[in-house]
């Protein structure tokens, strides 16, 4: 059982390479980025379950016995194998007073943790009084995989709460992680989270948050690289809104008026995946800044096809040919429409130009964040390895 405080985080995601070809069969890289979703839970002693969400202003909070109530609705053959049941999912906005067919933030994120916390206890036993802040760098709705992220924080401090995985932060160690087979625990529960956000979620993001690196997904397979290097990337949010299903349906009617010209392309954005693993393969076993090249020509190259098979937008264009006045490479990541681009950054990249190109990104009504991608996956902290934002929001909650 929970006996002290816990501190955990999770990664965001990017899409390297294969936006839209993985649809099609064709592989594309995932990786984790270093903006993270971070989670406090706490013993508490007054009977009651809280929930804090500063980044959406919202604290909910009911008393366990009330919580004991729903259970009958999660106890027919639970199991973390079972896809939430439209039964347990009108319990559930019943009790929160959920109208039906929201979807707000507020909304998702209450009946994912509900559902977490309530089919957790009853498989595990005991439903714990808590107080769980959490809060996040990631954006939400930008493609980033802030819902996974969320998801899988909450499937790790609530398994580790009711004691199904074990607590491996020890006094001398700053940031630990579970071994593989709590990690897979973990994940699978992370992905009901996913479902009760998504309805059909693929199962990369989570994935993702859960084991952190690089993944590759083909055909509903996802496999983990097992040595990656961390590459420092300048990652822009165009906050122009687009809709992944009508993108997706615009690709595949691309792809039945000009099967002969859209194929290839989606060939060779495969083989440009298949590539760009190798070399991230080659990196990891020996550095060099020779390959950083070769990653800036996919970019370049990878863009152009999206552009093509009609994911562009004309948002995406300015971030390319912003970055490109300082040097840089970039192209979109995710759905495209909008969304997000990243840019790749060299080790030697002078900070001033970074600095500049970031300015004359906001300048664009951009919001640019420079981090990293191929970070660890869902981690236990001591509160020393915090930063100071993270530290000051759960001192003040």
């Amino acid at each position: 059982m929970l006996a002290k405080p816990l501190t955990l985080s999770a990664p965001g995601k990017a899409i390297l390479h294969g936006e839209h070809a993985v649809v099609h069969g064709k592989a594309a890289l995932a990786v984790a980025l270093n903006l993270r979703t971070f989670l406090q839970i706490r013993p508490s002693n007054n009977g009651k379950v809280l929930i804090c969400l500063p980044n959406i202003g919202t604290s909910l909070n009911w008393e366990t016995v009330r919580l004991r109530t729903l259970l009958t609705a999660f106890s027919d053959g639970l199991d973390e194998s079972k896809s939430p049941s439209p039964e347990q999912m009108d319990a559930l906005k019943e009790f929160a007073g959920i109208t039906t067919g929201l979807s707000t933030t507020e909304s998702l994120g209450t009946l994912a943790f509900l559902y977490l916390y309530l089919s957790i206890s009853a498989k595990y036993g005991q439903i714990p009084s808590v107080e769980i802040v959490v809060w996040s760098e990631l954006p939400t709705g930008a493609g980033l995989g802030s819902s996974a992220a969320y998801s899988v924080c909450l499937a790790a401090a609530l398994l580790t709460a009711c004691g199904a995985i074990g607590c491996p932060l020890e006094e001398e160690k700053s940031v630990v992680r579970w071994p593989e087979e709590e990690l897979d625990l973990i994940n699978r529960w992370a992905f009901r989270g996913e479902q009760v956000i998504h309805g059909k979620p693929s199962g990369v993001d989570n994935s993702v948050a859960t084991w952190g690196g690089v993944l590759r997904f083909q055909s509903g397979k996802i496999t983990s690289l097992k040595r990656v290097p961390t590459l420092r990337i300048l990652l822009t949010n165009t906050k122009v809104s687009r809709s992944t299903k009508i993108l997706v349906a615009g690709v595949k009617d691309k792809i039945l008026k000009f099967p002969a010209i859209m194929n290839p392309v989606l060939a060779s954005i495969d083989a440009i995946s298949h590539e760009c693993e190798n070399v991230l393969e080659a990196m990891a076993e020996s550095p060099s800044q020779e390959y950083y090249p070769v990653l800036e020509e996919l970019f370049d190259i990878n863009q152009h096809h999206l552009n093509v098979i009609g994911v562009g937008h004309s948002s995406l264009d300015s971030v390319c040919r912003v970055t490109a006045t300082h040097g840089l490479h970039s192209k979109l990541t995710g759905a495209g429409g909008g969304g997000c681009a990243i840019t790749l950054l060299r080790p030697d990249t002078d900070p001033l130009m970074v600095e500049a190109a970031r300015q004359d990104l906001s300048a664009c009504g951009f919001e640019c964040w420079e981090t990293s991608i191929g970070a660890p996956g869902i981690c236990l902290h001591s509160l020393s390895s915090l930063k100071a934002e993270v530290l000051h929001v759960f001192n003040s909650v």
